[in-house]
This record gives C-alpha cells, structure tokens and sequence, in this order.
C-alpha cells in the first residue's frame, strides 16, 4: 500500500505530431542518397541552391562530353551511354540550367554517338565488361531508340536549344511516335517526354491523342489501383511492375494528362502517396538485380515521387 503523501507517478510525455511525407523523405535521403541527389532534395524542397546540384552532377562527366559512372544507377562503369546523358539533362532541366556551353557540349557528344538516322541507341557497345542490368542488351550493333533518343530530343527543345543534331533526331521521333501501333509503358512514357516539348504543338497534340487510345485500349496504364491483376504487365518486365496515370503525365501540363479522368488519376496519386515506406523512402517499380543500384535507384524515385504529388497540389508538409 502507498505511503501517504507520495508523489504521483510522472506523466507520460506528450505524443509526437506524425512526420510529414517530406519529413520523412528527407531522413531517408540523407540517410541513403548519393550526393548529387542530396543536393537535388536540397533544392527542390529546402531551397537549396542549383550551384550544388551542378557541381555534384559535374563529377559523372566523361572525357568525350557525356556521362558515364552510373549516373543512371542500372548501368555500371566509367563509359558514357545516352541514357546517362538524358538524365543529366532532366537534372539540368529540373534546376533551370539547360543551356549555355555545358548543353553545347552535350550536343557535340550527341552528334558523336547518335546514329545514321540521326537518333541515339539506348546502350552502345562500350558497356560491355562493365556491370549492367540483365533487362538492358548490350549488342554491337545497337538500333535507334526512341527511349533514349525522344526525352533528350524534348528536353532540349523544352529549353530552346537550337543545334544541327536536333534537326534529323526530331524527324526521327516525330515517324517513331506516329507509327506506333503497339507499345509498352516506358516507350509511351518516352514519346510523351518528346510530344510535351515538341516545337509543332498542333501535330504534338494530335500524335499525344491517338498514344492516349493506344495506351487505354492495350490497358498500359493501371486505371484502378485496387484491381492491379485486371491491366497486363508488359512482356519482359518484372513481375508486379506496373505503370500508372502519372507516370505517363508526371505534371498537369503534360499532353498525357488529357487520356485520364479526374477520379483515375485521383485514384493513382492516392496510391503513389500511400507508397511511401516506413523508412520514407518510395520503393522502386522495376527488377531489382544488385543492392546497391536499387538503393541508389530509391532516393532518385522518392523526389520524383515528391515532386509529382506537389505538382498536382498534394500536401507533402
């Protein structure tokens, strides 16, 4: 029995307020992220600078005016590829710095890689006795593609860059995209990156149009988040790696935006949201094939993920 006049037992402290999503995603960011994407969380929700971001972005480059160190996480080794060149570009596109000399020499690279047709091939020979994903063929004589080649040619057009090498890449893009008849998401998703940019914004819309019947009629898009087995996964993706609404139009503005209802892509941002892990951090879509590229790949996927929930004006704290 207590003794008279004894103390009461301490209160309980108060409870925390739950972490914000952003909150989160910072911890996770500075716990796992390489330092060009620390710097690009820095700058697009801390208000840090572009200097850094650029800076850190420099170190990827390569003798031959590309990039190459697995800047794109799924392609090892020192060489340059174009898929490495087209996300330095979305990184200079994403801090406003898509131009001047550092994209002239982008372009000379280009120019120097691209193919007879004018477009780039998605891998060139040089990666071979480097580490790559088994999803990413290496072969000697790469074809054209418009997964490398329709994003750059956007961004560049997106930041009114004028360069000989645009010319017959464009045309190249323009005849890839208007004579798709079957496709896959992630080549919708690179013919969008060219149509949302493309100078010709009457044929732009019309080709965006024609996609956004293509993708609902061959269910290339998840439309509803709770009824995952009624939309195919596209032949030699990983199992369970669907796409959804804003995948294909990340932002309101992009031509993409028009193929979904309101409530499909309420739908998919409420999925998106609820995607974010314990540990803040968004999880990758695509095969896992070594932990280290899928723990570089998730910081990169957290602020998109970030970035488009804010751009379509959802609460991220």
């Amino acid at each position: 029995m207590a003794e008279s006049g004894a103390s009461p037992p301490p209160a309980a402290p108060p409870a925390r307020p739950p972490l914000s999503p952003l909150s989160r995603a910072e911890q996770f960011v500075w716990l796992t992220a390489r330092v060009l994407e620390q710097h690009r969380f820095a700058y697009h929700f801390l208000g840090g600078g572009a200097d850094p971001v650029e800076t850190a972005l420099t170190a990827y480059r390569t003798e031959d005016e590309g990039y190459g160190h697995a800047l794109e996480p799924d392609l090892r080794g020192p060489v340059s590829q174009p898929l490495h060149t087209a996300h330095a570009l979305r990184v200079l596109d994403s801090i406003g710095r898509c131009g001047g000399q550092r994209v002239e020499r982008v372009c000379r690279y280009l120019t120097a890689v691209s193919l007879p047709d004018g477009a780039l091939p998605a891998i060139r020979p040089a990666q071979r006795g480097y580490p790559a994903a088994p999803f990413v063929p290496i072969v000697d004589d790469p074809p054209s593609d418009l997964l490398a080649t329709g994003p750059v040619v956007g961004l560049l057009h997106r930041n009114e860059v004028w360069h000989a090498w645009l010319f017959r890449a464009t045309d190249f893009c323009w005849q890839t995209v208007e004579s798709l008849e079957t496709s896959h998401p992630y080549e919708i998703e690179a013919a969008v990156a060219f149509l949302d940019s493309a100078p010709d914004r009457p044929r732009a819309e019309a080709a965006a149009a024609r996609l956004g019947r293509l993708v609902r009629e061959q269910r290339l898009a998840v439309l509803d988040p709770e009824c995952l087995d009624a939309f195919p996964v596209a032949p030699g993706y990983a199992p369970g790696e669907h796409h959804f609404p804003h995948h294909f139009a990340p932002t309101p503005g992009s031509l993409a935006r028009a193929w979904f209802t309101d409530e499909e892509m309420a739908r998919a941002l409420d999925f998106l949201a609820a995607e974010q892990r314990e540990d803040g951090g968004w999880p990758i879509g695509w095969r896992r094939w070594a932990p280290g590229t899928a723990l570089e790949c998730r910081p990169i996927v957290t602020i998109e993920a970030l970035r488009t929930l804010r751009a379509y004006g959802r609460a991220v704290g």
